[in-house]
């Protein structure tokens, strides 16, 4: 069975609608040269015919707050219906992609379609409002609601998650980002979580010339995520083990995102939670904490007196 998908949103330098879209649906050469986002059009390029699709799913509706982009998007995108609102796929779509990466307008966006009962995948970060994330939870719970960072499923951590026990004692998980820790940071975070079964217990933020995030684990290791904020598009993570230490750059967004919509179709048609609920819920406790420190004055902020503040 064919998965209809409608695509909803746009926020300013997240060209999330444009990407995901293409990876599934396939693209137009000359309308995504004109659609004002030549770093993801120079990596579809890259790619053979036989790269694009998504188990047997595709992307019918689109919605942006601006008609021009959103007809610029199916142009691009090869999206046959363009909305005037996002309510008007109802009916006539099988699940949706909010591509939205501004969080303040994830439930307004989600709530619609998850009080129908249709699938959603819900841009990273889910929110770390907590009355807005326990409204997010019963549909984390019953399979109807997915979110994440597209690093979660990153190719160059194939290896490195194959042969984990190879490392020995993971010492230190150490990872840079650009931009800021809570919609960046998760990046990092959701990298780090595919590896290792360790979790933070806690978070403390050290400020410098950047942001930094130290994160104590419950197996004993420290995890450093350093915010860089303004500058070159960076997304490294190291991994110190006792036996072995390896460096990643993690470059490849076409294979993340492809990974992460293939799981996100397989959820709509298993209805099984591809990302564990409670998974989820402990990387945005993980963002609440840290924003805490940050404003606490570099103060160890535990994730249980988030959670149960939340």
């Amino acid at each position: 069975m064919s998965i209809r998908l409608g695509i909803l949103g746009l926020s300013p330098g997240n060209g999330h609608p444009f990407s995901f879209s293409a990876i599934v649906n396939g693209y137009d050469d000359a309308a995504f040269a004109g659609a004002g986002w030549p770093v993801i059009h120079e990596y579809l390029k890259r790619r053979g015919p036989d790269q694009f699709g998504v188990a047997n799913a595709r992307v019918t509706h689109a919605w942006t707050q601006d008609p021009t982009v959103t007809a610029k998007l199916c142009a691009a995108s090869r999206i046959e219906h363009a909305v005037a609102k996002p309510e008007a796929m109802l009916g006539q779509v099988d699940a949706v992609l909010v591509a939205r990466d501004d969080q303040r307008s994830h439930w307004s966006l989600a709530r619609p379609f998850l009080e129908l009962g249709m699938p959603v995948f819900v841009d990273k970060p889910l929110s770390t409002d907590p009355a807005v994330l326990r409204q997010f939870q019963p549909y984390l719970k019953s399979g109807k609601l997915m979110s994440c960072a597209g690093l979660r499923y990153a190719g160059e951590l194939d290896e490195a998650r194959f042969d984990l026990a190879g490392y020995g004692d993971i010492v230190s998980l150490r990872g840079a980002v650009v931009l800021g820790w809570e919609a960046y940071g998760i990046h990092l975070l959701e990298a780090m979580f595919s590896l290792t079964k360790a979790r933070p217990l806690a978070v403390a933020c050290r400020r410098g010339r950047h942001e930094q995030m130290t994160l104590q684990m419950n197996d004993g290791t420290l995890a450093t995520i350093d915010c860089l904020g303004e500058g070159p598009p960076q997304f490294h993570l190291s991994i110190h083990g006792r036996n072995r230490v390896t460096t990643h750059d993690l470059r490849d967004n076409f294979t993340a995102f492809k990974r992460l919509l293939t799981a996100f179709v397989g959820q709509v048609r298993s209805g099984e939670p591809a990302i564990p609920p409670r998974e989820t819920m402990t990387v945005m406790h993980t963002l609440m904490a840290g924003r805490r420190s940050a404003t606490h004055h570099g103060k160890s902020i535990d994730l249980e007196e988030v959670a149960t503040d939340g």
